[in-house]
């Protein structure tokens, strides 16, 4: 057996990261692409290396020539790298292809070290590696019958989104015999290069092989390998977060913040949305707009506003509605006066937005950081702020004021002259969650100093629409915030969510309730494991603390790499007590039951 690896091309994507090298040099993590690949070949005992080279090929040849004398390479130069693409590469190479059985690689690959071994412990003589589709994969796509058979390649050119289900991307790796490289792919492939030319794939010489219905090629379906194609900067960011070692795999994630559709397989359960109101059909109507909505600009602010007010009940002079809140948090601690009253552990949003020195941070001294607007005007009667800052329920801690009790609060901020902010992001999370809220004309009339912030990205579980909104009597200050914002802040889906909204108002009821009935299952459920201590909680997340001897580090660690489980470590926040914590949202009751696995797995194990 031996290799030959196809490390020619230019790699322009990649920008200034192959300006001076060809795209195997690249790093990840560290470790160039060709170094991984070489030392994981040399665990096969092969028989011989043949690298087709091309851009800066003298330079990977005077670099692979110092640091692996031991191992044997033959190179192959593609001297016209830049007006081929890698049939010619491949052909330059047909002789020794019809040498010897032959693994053949994309030098731009990286992937797990078991990767090579399902190709050579598998008897079938010719193999293709095939990954299920995913949304970040591009090339070459196949389909295959129930026997593993490559029925059809298909290029970039026929690729169809309505056929997605059944497609199955090339992982670029292949293992032919030397039988079939002389009788079926050689042949075919001078045939195909002198009627085609050579500004073509190799793949199209193998599709034209599938339609003879020999089945001589089979796909070998890889399943949790992790594996990833480096085409462009992007690619790299995404391949040093999947292959990134202990001590930085959860940095790489956490400070990614979002984006996760990128990792399909894994499960998220550090972002908090609701799981079940994006079920409704709200989001096919949504989907069937999507080329208008796409195409067309969003409305301004004065529409907008007309829109809020009307899904959540309150006048339009006061509400603003925001590109998440996000923004809308900006706007309004870089306007409001004065010293700000954090409770701590919290959404750090709000006082990471003030000066340290301008902040009064109250923190509750019991084991699971509860505490009332009692202990909060008794500390701040002590201790004067301007404002204060309330997130009900709170981010980490779960904790929960009732609303009358908040009522008490807004009303001793009234008479002591302070601005009181109360983000009920999560408050649809809660235990008669309809009753509630704050947002409602006759209470922010009669506490003027009252402003309440709701991200709808949480409770309606639509994060990537970006939309929150934030609601006021003090119609100057709304007015002054309107000002301060785009015209534009609201994309045309977040528009068109707010306008057919109220025609799901039933789906969204029923969404929470059925997300309250599985945080009382999640909860029984998490308690039962030995090394968590599970604060209640009225959000969509539990704040727990890990018991010793494990650690949150060690818990979110195993999570990730053995289940593929984003987890969230809260261990350094502000105001915690320096023990082990970890927040985990709840999702729906599937992925629920992994989570559960996982952990009973952990559980068991020690």
């Amino acid at each position: 057996m031996q290799a030959i690896i196809l490390a020619a091309g230019m790699g322009k994507r990649l920008g200034e990261f192959t300006r001076n090298n060809t795209k195997c040099m690249v790093e990840v993590n560290g470790t160039k692409l060709i170094d991984r690949l070489l030392g994981q070949l040399n665990r096969l005992n092969l028989n011989r290396i043949v690298i087709v080279i091309g851009y800066e090929g003298e330079k990977l040849k005077t670099y692979l020539s110092a640091k692996y004398s031991n191992i044997d390479i033959e190179y192959v130069n593609n001297p016209i790298y830049d007006k081929t693409n890698n049939i010619y590469s491949l052909a330059l190479a047909k002789e020794q292809l019809q040498a010897d059985d032959t693994l053949l690689i994309e030098s731009d690959l990286i992937f797990d070290d078991g990767m090579f071994e399902l190709l050579l412990n598998n008897p079938t003589p010719n193999l293709a590696l095939v990954a299920k589709y995913e949304t970040w994969m591009d090339g070459t796509m196949v389909k295959i019958d129930d026997d593993n058979n490559i029925v059809n390649f298909v290029p970039k050119a026929a690729f169809k989104y309505s056929d997605v289900d059944s497609y199955y991307k090339t992982v670029n790796i292949y293992k032919f015999s030397k039988e079939f490289s002389r009788n079926k792919y050689v042949p075919f492939l001078e045939a195909y290069s002198k009627a085609v030319g050579n500004n073509e794939y190799y793949e199209n010489v193998l599709r034209i092989i599938s339609f003879l219905n020999s089945h001589d090629l089979k796909a070998l379906p890889i399943t949790n390998e992790k594996w990833y194609e480096i085409d462009d900067k992007q690619d790299l960011d995404i391949a040093e977060a999947i292959f990134a070692d202990k001590k930085d795999i959860i940095r790489k994630y956490y400070g990614r913040f979002g984006g996760f559709w990128r990792f399909p397989k894994m499960l998220d359960f550090c972002y908090l949305v609701n799981p079940y109101f994006r079920q409704s059909n709200i989001i096919d109507e949504m989907e069937a707009n999507f080329r208008t909505l796409v195409a067309e600009y969003p409305s301004g602010m004065k529409v907008n506003t007309l829109l809020a007010s009307k899904c959540w009940g309150v006048k339009e002079e006061y509400i603003i509605p925001g590109n998440g809140a996000a923004e809308l948090i900006k706007a309004l601690m870089e306007v409001l006066p004065g010293t700000l009253g954090v409770i701590r552990p919290t959404f750090e949003e709000y006082p990471n937005r003030r000066n340290k020195e301008d902040l009064v941070t109250f923190v509750p001294h019991n084991n699971e950081y509860r505490y009332s607007s009692q202990d909060l005007m008794t500390f701040f009667e002590k201790n004067h702020a301007d404002n204060i800052l309330l997130i009900n329920p709170d981010n980490p801690s779960g904790n929960f004021i009732p609303k009358d009790d908040i009522l008490n609060l807004a009303k001793w901020c009234e008479k002591e002259g302070v601005r009181l902010v109360v983000d009920e992001s999560f408050v649809d999370f809660s235990e008669n969650w309809e009753h509630n809220s704050l947002l409602n004309n006759d209470i922010l009339e009669k506490y003027p100093h009252l402003v309440v912030m709701k991200s709808i990205s949480k409770s309606y579980g639509v994060p990537g629409l970006r939309l929150g909104i934030m609601c006021a009597a003090d119609t100057a200050l709304i007015q002054q915030l309107k000002k301060s914002v785009s015209i534009w802040n609201i994309n045309s889906f977040a528009e068109f969510f707010m306008q057919i909204y109220t025609k799901y108002e039933k789906d969204y009821k029923k969404a929470c309730e059925k997300f309250i009935m599985e945080r009382n299952d999640f909860e029984a459920k998490l308690r039962k494991i030995r090394f968590l201590r599970v604060m209640p909680s009225q959000a969509n997340y539990f704040l727990v603390e890990i018991l010793p001897p494990f650690t949150a580090n060690s818990i979110v660690l195993t999570m990730l790499k053995q289940f593929n489980i984003l987890t969230r470590d809260c261990s350094d926040k502000a105001g915690l007590d320096g023990k082990q914590y970890m927040r985990i949202a709840v999702r729906s009751h599937e992925d629920n039951a992994k989570l559960i696995e996982g952990l009973e797995m952990i559980n068991t194990e020690r």
